[in-house]
């Protein structure tokens, strides 16, 4: 189940980056850095750095150079934890 999450997760926030690209490129109304950095916090970290990536987006921000990949390892960070203590994959 939790696969299932994260693939959608990521889906969403790399497909989110991409239309709030687009919308930058022809001066409309933008999707919020909240939200962006959203996305990466609730399990979206992937999707929102390969979006960063394929769509040149907020690659200049210091916000979203450093932090979405901080996201992802401090995400990581917990999954380990929680396999070590056995509270996941059991």
């Amino acid at each position: 189940m939790i696969y299932v999450y994260l693939l959608v997760i990521n889906l969403i926030a790399f497909i989110v980056y991409g239309v709030d690209k687009q919308k930058a490129k022809k001066g409309k109304w933008r999707i919020s850095e909240k939200t962006l950095i959203g996305l990466a916090i609730i399990g979206g970290s992937v999707g929102a750095f390969v979006g960063m990536q394929v769509f040149h987006h907020k690659t200049k921000h210091a916000l979203f150079v450093v932090g979405v990949p901080l996201i992802f390892f401090l995400q990581v960070a917990v999954v380990v934890y929680l396999v070590r203590i056995g509270l996941l994959f059991q």
